[in-house]
């Protein structure tokens, strides 16, 4: 069968390049030799109009020299042919969602380790069995019929967002805000 293997991209949008031209005038922190130089920012900085973009084209770059091609019904999922060991045809998949990475493969460390992360700087604690994606509890789980599985849950997601509405809902009451009120919650 097929594995899955987890990752978060380090510091994301400073590994890709940008497509501005944005200058700063160097202060002390860039060596007293520097001070009130102008300097050209290379990367897409976290908050910049493009940055987003900018990370989004050169992810794309990468994942197309990978081999990989974007998934028609969902942009985020990148699927390429690929061999088992024993020889039997299969589709490997990336979930690439800004930062995190989910692959599916035969040998999904593998590809993220030696194949993603030639491009992009992977933080070490998270490289692994998926914990949680997207807000979604991941585990694998047997079936009936004995087979393994990866199962999603999100619960935790979820209640957090019924939390923060019912918050959000009580704060407006408290300032006398017309809004509306959740049902009464099932016994």
């Amino acid at each position: 069968g097929l594995d899955v293997c987890a990752a978060d991209i380090q510091n994301a949008y400073l590994q890709a390049p940008s497509s501005r031209k944005d200058y700063i005038i160097c202060g002390p922190e860039f060596g007293l030799e520097n001070v009130g130089r102008v300097a050209l920012i290379h990367r897409a900085l976290y908050g910049g109009k493009t940055a987003g973009r900018d990370f989004r084209n050169h992810l794309r770059e990468c994942m197309w020299h990978l081999g990989f091609s974007s998934c028609p019904a969902d942009p985020d999922v990148w699927m390429r042919p690929a061999l088992k060991s024993d020889g039997s045809e299969y589709y490997e998949y990336v979930l690439l969602y800004t930062d995190d990475a989910l692959c599916v493969s035969e040998n999904p460390e593998r590809v993220l380790r030696n194949e993603i992360g030639r491009y992009f700087q992977l933080k070490e604690s998270s490289i692994g069995p998926p914990k949680i994606y997207l807000g979604a509890h991941c585990r694998k789980i047997q079936l009936q019929n004995g087979m393994e599985c990866w199962a999603l849950s999100p619960s935790q997601y979820v209640q957090a967002s019924v939390k923060n509405v019912e918050d959000y809902l009580k704060k407006q009451s408290e300032r006398g805000e017309p809004g509306y009120k959740l049902p009464a919650k099932a016994e």
